[in-house]
């Protein structure tokens, strides 16, 4: 059952209050309340007992629509600690705006000059935004400089967040309008990726991409043979847990320049693991989606495939020390194999292979896999 707060509940005016939501209430068939407060202007500890006697017999008492002022007030008090109470969002138009970044669960616009919005494809995203805050507070505390969102928006009928990136250009931009700077690109691409692997992180506080990894391997087994599901498995196995950090979703979208300092957004996929991961999800940013439809990669982001060629090129042999033509193919061939079989788990998943274009890709993806399973037989390689 939803009821309305409006004006102010004080001391004067309580008990009239508490008496018209009994009233509401006396039917006995709601199982569950939802207070909204989008009217409500004030209330007094005289109020929030009111609530507090509501929230004896519903226990899953919820109030929605609280105003910044009114939410202060529930917050000083320690009602957000004993009940559900969510915010009333200002609401934003991403219509018309430029798009500057997309990962795997939103896409992020700029909103004005000085600020940026990641809107969220989940519709209910409120948790998802919170573990993004949380996961980008502690990668700023490790040392990995990034933007923090200090804001929370609707967007048509999903929820964003708010960060502040004065004039910053994303990776993608600066590559497609500045390619006389796809060296320096790799150059500060590559500092980066090392300094986000470099850092240890607290055991428990990020996910392990291996779990995920193993999900991948068992969603993708309906498509392959036994034994190459069984190796595949195997070889994930035997990857050992790693607590250093990865991005988990790291593409040249997801690196910005602002004024001289370079940092590190979209921090939803952040994890920890070995870096093979790591490369195989950058593979499938700059190769692996695209094998088959090269014009693909300008719509996503926003340079020719023959750009993300050379950027992923150079990028792997500046991470890995060595312009060995052998030693970066063996690397490549390592994260290939997992970069296949997440785009075959993906493809399986949402029923994308039931097109022609799906058809085409699925049968591609399976046969290199196939092929790179015969001489694999470890995914581990020296990432210094």
């Amino acid at each position: 059952m939803m009821i309305e707060l409006q004006g102010r509940i004080d001391s004067n005016n309580a008990a009239q209050t508490e008496k018209e939501i009994l009233a509401q209430l006396s039917g006995g068939d709601a199982e569950s309340v939802v207070l909204d407060a989008a009217a409500l202007e004030y209330i007094s500890s005289a109020g929030l007992r009111v609530i507090l006697h509501v929230k004896k017999t519903y226990k899953d008492l919820r109030v929605i629509n609280v105003s910044p002022e009114v939410y202060e007030i529930f917050d000083m008090t320690g009602f957000t600690q004993m009940m559900q109470v969510e915010k009333a969002y200002r609401v934003v138009s991403v219509e018309g705006c430029e798009e500057i970044g997309r990962g795997a669960n939103g896409t992020i616009y700029r909103i004005d000059q000085d600020n940026v919005v990641k809107v969220y494809n989940n519709a209910d995203a409120l948790e998802e935004i919170q573990h993004e805050r949380e996961v980008a507070r502690l990668a700023l505390v490790l040392g990995i400089p990034t933007a923090i969102s200090y804001d929370v928006v609707r967007v048509g009928d999903s929820y964003g967040s708010v960060f502040e990136l004065l004039d910053a250009s994303s990776f993608s931009k600066i590559l497609s309008t500045e390619p006389e700077k796809l060296d320096w690109c790799v150059q500060e691409y590559v500092k980066m990726l090392k300094t986000i692997h470099g850092t240890v992180v607290p055991a428990g506080k990020l996910p392990d991409i291996r779990e995920t990894a193993m999900w991948w391997v068992d969603t993708a087994r309906p498509a392959l043979p036994k034994e190459a599901g069984e190796k595949l498995d195997a070889l994930i196995q035997a990857i050992p847990h790693d607590d250093h950090m990865l991005h988990g979703d790291y593409h040249t979208k997801n690196l910005m320049l602002q004024g001289d300092e370079v940092l590190l957004i979209d921090m939803d996929t952040l994890c920890v693991g070995h870096p093979v991961f790591e490369l195989s999800n950058m593979y499938n940013s700059y190769q692996g989606f695209y094998e088959l439809d090269r014009d693909a990669v300008l719509s996503f982001q926003g340079y020719d495939y023959e750009t993300a060629t050379t950027f992923w090129k150079r990028s792997l042999a500046a991470y890995l020390g060595t312009d060995d033509a052998d030693a970066l193919r063996a690397v490549e061939d390592k994260a290939r194999v997992i970069s296949y079989t997440r785009l075959i788990s993906r493809t399986l998943r949402h029923g994308l292979g039931d097109t022609e274009k799906g058809k085409a890709q699925l049968a591609n993806w399976k046969r290199e896999l196939l092929a790179l399973l015969e001489h694999t037989d470890t995914l581990l390689f020296d990432a210094d």
